[in-house]
């Protein structure tokens, strides 16, 4: 049987950040892309998902939407048949960081949910190139869509993440980190750590990308997903 895939995207991002995906790999699956939205904590969030997801799938996220599968994994490992994190950090917001966010919730509240999106996915994130400022300009459009109160929630809960490195090691599935090469959001250092913790996870950097390789680099990512779905999982875990 051939399990179904489910996408996690980024904050303040939809479907559309997946859409090269969805439309590569629904040939051969099921592709759902889940809402990230629904709670103020990740434990949160990933309760409520489980609660709506099928009951075993293969799992991605990018950003935001990596830290809460890391949360779903921990919770339900034997749910998870494999796992992909793009663009994602395992560890917690420093005191400095979540105290950093406050600004961007104020600045949102106060109409300015545009520029506030800007400065946190600004183009020196994603690589260089004529495709840089329309991509940005589409996940600033997805972010207008959601609007503030979602933005309040999902800083909300990236503030409180919990710090998921203790919990790679226990992590048993085949894993694909995959890291944009030109990330400054979430460093290929970052991605590099997270897959030395996993067992047997593997690394790989798109040297096209930034922090939105579904956008940026889709026939890399693309061809790096089928190749990790493809992974033969372990017996003990079928």
């Amino acid at each position: 049987m051939i399990e179904p895939l489910v996408l996690l995207p980024e904050m303040m991002c939809d479907a559309r950040l997946f859409e090269p995906q969805i439309t590569c790999l629904s040939r051969s699956r099921a592709v759902t892309v889940a809402p990230i939205s629904i709670g103020e904590r990740v434990e949160e969030i990933a309760s409520a998902l489980l609660d709506q997801l099928p009951h075993r799938f293969a799992l991605g996220g990018l950003g935001m939407g990596g830290v809460v599968a890391l949360e779903l994994i921990r919770r339900a490992p034997d749910r998870v048949s494999r796992l992909c994190l793009m663009a994602t950090d395992a560890q917690a917001d420093t005191p400095q960081a979540a105290a950093a966010r406050e600004e961007l919730v104020v600045g949102a509240k106060m109409g300015r949910l545009e520029e506030v999106m800007r400065k946190i996915i600004g183009s020196d994130a994603l690589a260089p190139g004529p495709q840089r400022i329309p991509i940005l300009n589409e996940v600033v459009l997805m972010a207008l869509d959601f609007g503030p109160e979602v933005f309040e929630r999902q800083i909300r809960a990236m503030q409180r993440r919990p710090d998921q490195q203790g919990e790679l090691r226990h992590i048993k599935v085949p894993t694909l980190v995959l890291s944009g090469a030109y990330d400054t959001i979430t460093p290929q250092r970052r991605h590099a750590f997270m897959a030395e913790l996993i067992p047997d996870a593997e690394l790989r950097v798109v040297e096209e990308a930034g922090h939105l390789p579904t956008l940026e680099a889709a026939q890399v990512v693309n061809q790096a997903l089928t190749e990790w779905l493809s992974t033969p999982v372990r017996a003990a875990y079928v």
